[in-house]
């Protein structure tokens, strides 16, 4: 039976399974994905050495450091986020990720989609947090907790609990506001985006994007990304990931997989699947637990 997360975290930091890291050295990897829900996805990993190489995704990213000191580089900075500190990182940000020490670092991150986001503040543009690490005393408990228990399932009333604890942290350590924007079309963005979504193997004219959202098509650029922080291409690619992810897990080869999602060939996946996540797609699978 697994053990709760968040248990003999420091002991596994020990004995991690080892894989190659880029340079030719060994760096432990291990990822366990806890229960998510629509929008929601949770995570606990443990690492030593580098970890992930530069990378981008397009959801807010936020966690908690459980042990060691966990360092990275963001928005041209080398940040350092020790036990019991959080970060926010905003999506489209590029940023890599590692162990500060050679005992290397625990952590807890749950992942959340923009549109989530988006509804808790009643459409509103998406908050940007400048600096992404949050000290201890400036970790709300309602924050923490949203990062606990990640076996436990996610109800529908949770799920609007966490986006609303999620909007109010984001505001709460958001830098001062960007210049005023124009409203937002929501439901004209939201058309666009779930089209998207419903078949990202699919690459859609930008025409169809204005027909079915009624914008044209440097509106929908624009606002596509205040809504959702990232581009329309962007998304559609994760989207193409999110399918590989759950091919891989259900053993079909990359080949296929990639094939299956709508890429031309496993390279294009591979490259755009190390950009999104920081590992190849070998690596992301042989650490999962």
């Amino acid at each position: 039976m697994r053990k709760k997360p968040g248990h003999d975290t420091q002991t596994r930091l020990v004995g991690l399974r080892q894989s190659p890291s880029a340079d030719g050295g060994a760096a432990g990897h291990v990822l366990r994905v806890g229960c998510g829900a629509e929008g929601l996805e949770r995570l606990e990993a443990s690492f030593i050495g580098q970890a992930f190489s530069p990378h981008r995704h397009d959801t807010y990213a936020i966690g908690m450091t459980l042990t060691g000191v966990q360092t990275f580089r963001y928005r041209g900075e080398r940040r350092h986020c020790l036990a019991g500190e959080g970060h926010i990182l905003h999506p489209d940000e590029l940023h890599d990720g590692g162990a500060g020490t050679e005992e290397g670092f625990g952590y807890r991150i749950i992942y959340v989609d923009p549109s989530l986001v988006q509804q808790a503040l009643g459409g509103r543009p998406l908050p940007f947090v400048a600096n992404p690490v949050i000290k201890r005393r400036d970790m709300e408990p309602a924050l923490i907790a949203c990062l606990n228990d990640l076996d436990e399932p996610i109800g529908d009333f949770e799920r609007l609990d966490i986006a609303l604890v999620i909007a109010g942290a984001l505001e709460k350590h958001a830098s001062a506001p960007r210049q005023k924007q124009a409203p937002l079309h929501l439901a004209s963005l939201l058309r666009v985006r779930d089209l998207i979504a419903d078949d990202p193997k699919v690459q859609r004219p930008v025409k169809e994007f204005e027909r079915i959202s009624g914008l044209d098509r440097w509106t929908i650029a624009r606002q596509f990304r205040a809504a959702f922080g990232t581009s329309p291409t962007r998304f559609r690619t994760m989207r193409q990931l999110d399918l590989v992810r759950r091919m891989i897990n259900g053993g079909l080869p990359l080949c296929d997989a990639a094939l299956e999602a709508g890429f031309a060939d496993q390279s294009h996946m591979s490259r755009m699947f190390k950009r999104t996540y920081g590992l190849t797609p070998a690596k992301w699978a042989a650490a999962l637990i």
